[in-house]
């Protein structure tokens, strides 16, 4: 089964690989494009930084409101791809809130992106039976994450952007985090004017 992963993930790595050295701005904007095999990816300095595509949708827990980045200007932005089904969303998510309330009061914001869920009941639960308290938008269709940015790979969940104070893509998990992974890359982003 190990194998099986590893080759579809060197599958979709390998998919994208034909512009570019990295996934980076291309003119201004976020295109991803295959890292190497890379799982951590940072772009420094900020003028090396893309804008992605537009992020909006249904509200989680009230699908009346829509979430949009425009909801989060001036802060610095965590988006969190998971779903309820995913094991390893499973831990991560514990350690995403962690890092949360450790630094919201920092200008820091967290937003998910809850993908593949057909049975919004189940995902709701899973964020109330693990005490999140930041914001999802629904997105069972994946269509929030595929207009986010091009070439982003759909199948790698959990995956983490951080977008800086300007929205802009600092940096790129393609991998389940920890709350020691997550929270000096976010500080930094905080601090930075």
């Amino acid at each position: 089964m190990n194998r099986l992963v590893a080759l579809l993930m060197a599958v979709v790595v390998l998919a994208g690989c034909s512009t570019g050295r990295d996934a980076v701005a291309q003119g201004g904007s976020f295109e991803f494009v295959a890292p190497g095999g890379k799982t951590d990816i940072f772009y420094d300095p900020p003028a090396d930084r893309g804008t992605p595509g537009p992020v909006s949708g249904p509200d989680l827990m009230d699908t009346t409101k829509t979430l949009s980045l425009k909801d989060f200007d001036g802060k610095v932005l965590v988006l969190n791809v998971w779903g309820q089904w995913c094991g390893p969303c499973r831990t991560e998510i514990t350690q995403l809130q962690q890092v949360y309330q450790a630094t919201r009061a920092r200008g820091v914001a967290f937003l998910g992106i809850d993908v593949r869920d057909n049975n919004i009941d189940a995902a709701r639960d899973f964020i109330i039976d693990r005490g999140v308290t930041f914001p999802s938008i629904y997105d069972p269709a994946m269509r929030t994450l595929i207009a986010f940015g091009g070439r982003y790979p759909t199948t790698v969940i959990p995956s983490t952007v951080v977008l800086d104070r300007q929205h802009r893509v600092a940096a790129v998990f393609l991998r389940e985090l920890l709350a020691s992974d997550l929270q000096p890359v976010v500080e930094r982003l905080a601090a930075e004017p």
